[in-house]
Parts: structure tokens; C-alpha cells; sequence
């Protein structure tokens, strides 16, 4: 199970993109890859088609490995684990031990 969900805000930890911050938009499970919100933008050339009418350059976010992603509690970037709460299992932040959800 990975400890990043869809909503989270999370901190870039590495590559060109570091120390930036934003919301995840979606989870890949299957390749643990993450999108984030304004991180890792690419220029994709698009021929015109009838949903982009002009076609053109068009810049749009691509995912980024969830190794490289820390979860922000309160502003600061902690790592992630899960516990169990009576018969329910849910994720804490381990620097405060607080839970996330």
C-alpha cells in the first residue's frame, strides 16, 4: 500500500523540481508514480485535432516517481506510517505521531 492518497499535499525531495510543493492529482499504483499539482511540467506539441482546434505547444504536468515525494503535515515534510487504531488501519505522520486520516 503507498502512503501518498489523491488530495495530499506533498514536497518534492529530488530532481529538478526540488523543494517545490503541491496537491497530488492522481496516484499510479501499479508504476508508484505520482502527478503533482504545477511539478514536473513538460511541453507536449499538439497537432490540431477537434478537441485542441490550434493544436500548438501545450504545457502540462508528468508524473514523478513517489520516491521522490514527501507528505507535508502542518507545513513541514515527514515520512509516513501506518498503525492500527482499534480495528482500523490509518496513516500517521512520524515526526508528531499524529494521525493523517
Amino acid at each position: 500500500m503507498l502512503k501518498i492518497k489523491k488530495g495530499d499535499t506533498v514536497k518534492v525531495i529530488a530532481g529538478k523540481d526540488k523543494d517545490k510543493e503541491g496537491k497530488v492529482l492522481s496516484v499510479d499504483t501499479k508504476n508508484a508514480k505520482v502527478l503533482v499539482e504545477g511539478v514536473n511540467i513538460v511541453s507536449k506539441h499538439a497537432k490540431p485535432s477537434a478537441a485542441n482546434q490550434t493544436g500548438g505547444i501545450i504545457q502540462k504536468e508528468a508524473p514523478i516517481d513517489i520516491s521522490n515525494v514527501m507528505y507535508l503535515h502542518k507545513g513541514k515534510a515527514t515520512r509516513v506510517g501506518f498503525k492500527m487504531e482499534g480495528d482500523k488501519k490509518v496513516r500517521f505522520a512520524k515526526t508528531t505521531g499524529e494521525v493523517i486520516d
